[in-house]
């Protein structure tokens, strides 16, 4: 153990991570297997992924038949170049597949390696579907405060959290960024991107792209008339609706793809993570009809756009197996019916404790939120740092999840395997709880006064 921390330290640089917090203390955990919902580190400790690590292993750790998938199209064909028009079964049935379980209008698929070059190919073809059609004015994209849409330059540009802008400055310009819904509701967010879209010029805007649930900005569920509304303005401005489906995607909202809880087709969506459960780095980008009509008459030569592994034939073939994972065992209804025991549980625990604000979840994502006067949603001081006390203490009782703390806010997110059932719901409940009160008592006692 030793040997690996230190080399950990000395070769790892960490994506997401505080280096200097690495170099001090070394990786919290050297995960060492995966079974189901569980994760088991180098000392032997059994944790529940209450994260799907990173919103992603939608049917759990340790499939051998997704394993066998992989070694079974490795030994025929691991991968072949899709340039210049050469493809390969898998990813030619892949592409059907994403087809038949999308909205019924979008039907063209564009692979990339994950959500952020997904979300960075979305840009780039939004802008091209304009540019060929002689309006390449329209080149603006407007996305939501809080939004998270990738690491890449575009990604990171269109990402609505300033933290990600400040590492190395802010990437591109030509995106603008609209009030979410979050704590104002739908009329005062459709107007915030009515204004925003107007101060840019309606004639300049390409597209409007949202998470249909704001993940990485503290599971942010939308009202439900929202995206119809959304739907409805972009179609008043005739700009293109994009949805960032990267984490809602393949049944983690308790649906196929996450705007199908509120009834809206957008005209593109990307996607990743769930598509393989994180067995292999696989994403992509669904176009309309509309869309992929106007590249079929209008883009003529070749498209410059293009990444080594689009269309990756071991990639695809482990989303095959996955996808029929997915389906063949129900997991997908299982969400829906888990997620909604969870709701119940964060439900319970508010009841029980003075420091929970909002609780909420639709499908398996879901989060908890932690005021100092829930009557008044008085937030805590970060000083208190409540987030990270809350994530310790689950820590401590054997589950791994995620913080978000952005403008002020104290929010622990969860987001398990699909395969998740009521007993171990019940058990995660129990260590929440726990673990709330557990920091309730601790502010408590140093007279942090609470409601």
């Amino acid at each position: 153990m030793k040997e690996l921390i230190e080399l950990d330290k000395k070769h790892f640089i960490h994506p997401t991570t505080s280096i200097m917090e690495q170099q001090e203390k070394g990786p919290k955990l050297i995960i060492e297997k995966g079974d189901g919902i569980y994760l088991t580190d180098k000392k032997g400790s059994v944790y529940i992924d209450a994260m799907a690590s990173l919103w992603n292993v939608n049917v759990g750790h340790g499939r051998k038949e997704i394993a066998e998938a992989a070694k079974e199209q490795m030994e025929q064909l691991a991968f072949n170049s899709t340039f210049s028009t050469f493809s390969n079964e898998p990813a030619i049935r892949l592409a059907k597949k994403i087809a038949d379980l999308a909205p019924p209008s979008l039907n063209a698929v564009f692979f990339t390696s994950g959500g952020s070059e997904s979300n960075d190919s979305a840009i780039k073809l939004i802008r091209h579907y304009w540019k060929i059609q002689g309006q390449p004015e329209r080149n603006k994209i407007i996305s939501l405060n809080r939004g998270y849409h990738g690491v890449t330059a575009g990604a990171t540009s269109a990402t609505g959290i300033p933290q990600f802008w400040d590492m190395a400055g802010h990437m591109l310009t030509g995106f603008a960024h609209a009030k979410t819904p979050y704590e104002i509701g739908t009329a005062a967010s459709i107007q915030s991107i009515r204004e925003v879209i107007e101060a840019e010029g309606p004639e300049n805007v390409a597209a409007f792209m949202a998470e249909p649930v704001q993940g990485a900005g503290g599971v942010l569920i939308p009202p439900s008339d929202y995206f119809k509304e959304v739907r409805k303005l972009c179609d008043e401005y005739g700009i293109l609706f994009m949805a960032d489906e990267v984490i809602t995607g393949f049944g983690r909202t308790g649906t196929m793809f996450g705007l199908e809880n509120w009834g809206v087709e957008p005209d593109l969506m990307s996607f990743a993570k769930g598509v393989t459960s994180g067995y292999f780095p696989l994403g992509g980008v669904i176009v309309s009809d509309k869309i992929h009509e106007v590249l079929k008459e209008k883009s003529q030569g070749v498209l410059f756009h293009g990444f080594t592994y689009s269309g990756h034939a071991t990639g695809a073939a482990v989303a095959l197996k996955n996808i029929e994972i997915l389906e063949n065992e129900g997991l997908v209804e299982n969400s829906r019916l888990m997620g909604e025991e969870f709701l119940k549980g964060l439900q319970s625990i508010k009841a029980e404790s003075a420091i929970v604000g909002d609780v909420r979840a639709v499908g398996l994502l879901g989060a908890i939120e932690f005021v100092q006067d829930p009557a008044t949603n008085t937030r805590f001081s970060p000083d208190l740092k409540v987030t990270s006390r809350v994530i310790e203490a689950l820590h401590e009782r054997g589950v791994i999840c995620r913080g978000v703390t952005y403008d002020g806010t104290d929010i622990v997110c969860f987001s398990p395997p699909l395969i998740i059932n009521k007993e171990q719901i019940d058990t995660l409940i129990e260590r929440l709880r726990q673990s709330v009160l557990a920091v309730q008592q601790e502010l408590e006692s140093q007279s942090v006064k609470l409601s």
